[in-house]
């Protein structure tokens, strides 16, 4: 379910949607802080984003490159994943156009409640995935699973107690 503006509605991505994209090598995808392309965490094409799909999802692993460590957007970042602040992942894709795959959207009641529609998704070009506050899909979720080189990196801090 997508919550949009006080309004809901309800999506489905089908299993394989992304396969256009993760099936070819050469079609970049981006891991992003926030949707913006000015805060790059990782990329399929510099090898640091890598994906599994399976029936229920899609995971991706993402290893921050050394030289980016030390960007301030990528600290901000490992810092809000660590803290838990920032939990959510939220996919960029775009749906193609009828001529090209005819039913890569759909509109389908839903079962047991004809009344509401379900827009089903079977295939998608993604183009980035973003660490969020407040994703769209609220089952997605992100976590930091290591920081180790990326501490080596932060200054050492004393903290003096009375």
């Amino acid at each position: 379910m997508l919550a949009d503006r006080g309004t809901v509605r309800k999506e489905e991505i089908e299993p394989g949607a992304f396969d256009f994209t993760l099936q070819d090598d050469t079609r970049e995808v981006h891991l992003l802080l926030g949707h913006s392309f000015d805060k790059p965490l990782a990329s399929r094409r510099a090898g640091s984003l890598e994906f599994q799909d399976s029936e229920t999802s899609l995971e991706f692993r993402a290893t921050i490159p050394e030289a980016a460590e030390k960007a301030s957007h990528v600290q901000d970042a490992l810092a809000l994943l660590a803290s838990g602040l920032v939990a959510g992942v939220s996919p960029g894709f775009r749906v193609p156009p009828k001529d090209v795959v005819p039913d890569a959207e759909r509109l389908e009641p839903e079962p047991g409640n004809p009344g509401v529609m379900i827009r089903k998704l079977s295939a998608l070009v993604l183009y980035e995935l973003s660490l969020v506050t407040r994703p769209a899909y609220e089952q997605s979720q992100a976590e930091l699973r290591a920081l180790e080189r990326a501490q080596i990196h932060q200054p050492h801090r004393r903290i003096i107690l009375p």
